[in-house]
């Protein structure tokens, strides 16, 4: 159940600092952001803005022994800041998911892709592994994969950027999660396999009302996806709006600046179009 203002994810007063030698030194400095079922959020800015930091923040991920991260992040009501790895670990993928740049680094090389699919579901789920397979395929042919039963039998780097990415959103569809973040999803992606990732985003959000924080440089597929845009500059949130306001009334010199570079970037289909069959 998402909380009594109808936000599954809010993050308020986010900081995250990394120490040195020297101190601590501000990565993400006083984020503030919520997202209700079904909405997407994208944010934007340049290489080393905090985006990510901040996605890997609100997964608890980074080091605890080398970053302090402050400030309040909530799922579905429930505090993550500081929560015990272990249960940290049966909230990730099931209730918050992660699809990342680079999928060859979300699955081991030694693992079919069947091992690792079926291992996440059932470490979620109270499934036994003949259940746990029918589900993995059937989520596999969800998201259009040619015979899941043989892409089962196969490891990681036999299949190519764009497969592995639809086989990890494949793995959050059939868990359903609350929120998907979605860090650089098309990035290392030709057109073609690009717009199937992006039709397949918006399909969780379309059929399970997943909230998905979309990471991207990419302008374009912010503007096809997004139902608002935060900016970040430097660790902080210098503009945020809905994406039609922000990209024809945009209010912060850097956002302007980002927008006047958009011509560079590539231009995808309309979300409108983006029909699943």
């Amino acid at each position: 159940m998402s909380d009594k203002q109808g936000h599954v994810l809010q993050v308020s007063c986010l900081h995250v600092k990394v120490k040195t030698a020297h101190g601590h030194l501000s990565l993400v400095k006083g984020v503030e952001f919520a997202l209700k079922p079904g909405r997407v959020l994208g944010f934007v800015g340049e290489s080393g803005s905090g985006k990510s930091v901040t996605s890997l923040s609100i997964l608890q991920l980074l080091d605890r022994k080398s970053t302090v991260v402050e400030g309040s992040i909530q799922l579905n009501g429930r505090e993550l800041n500081g929560l015990h790895a272990e249960e940290m670990r049966r909230i990730r993928g099931k209730e918050i998911a992660l699809i990342m740049q680079n999928p060859m680094n979300a699955f081991s090389p030694v693992f079919t892709i069947g091992d690792q699919f079926v291992e996440t579901i059932r470490t979620h789920t109270g499934f036994g592994k003949k259940q746990a397979a029918e589900l993995a395929a059937d989520a596999l042919h969800d998201v259009n994969l040619p015979d899941p039963a043989a892409l089962m039998r196969r490891y990681p780097f036999e299949l190519s950027g764009g497969m592995l990415q639809r086989v990890m959103i494949a793995n959050a569809m059939c868990l359903q999660p609350s929120v998907l973040i979605a860090d650089e999803p098309t990035t290392a992606l030709d057109a073609a396999n690009q717009l199937q990732v992006l039709r397949q985003l918006e399909r969780i959000r379309s059929d399970y009302g997943t909230a998905i924080l979309l990471i991207s440089h990419d302008l374009g597929v912010i503007s096809e996806m997004a139902d608002e845009v935060a900016v970040m500059q430097q660790g902080r949130i210098v503009e945020k709006a809905d994406v039609f306001e922000l990209f024809d009334h945009p209010q912060h010199a850097y956002t302007k600046m980002l927008l006047d570079d958009r011509l560079t970037l590539p231009i995808h289909q309309p979300a409108q179009e983006l029909v699943l069959s």
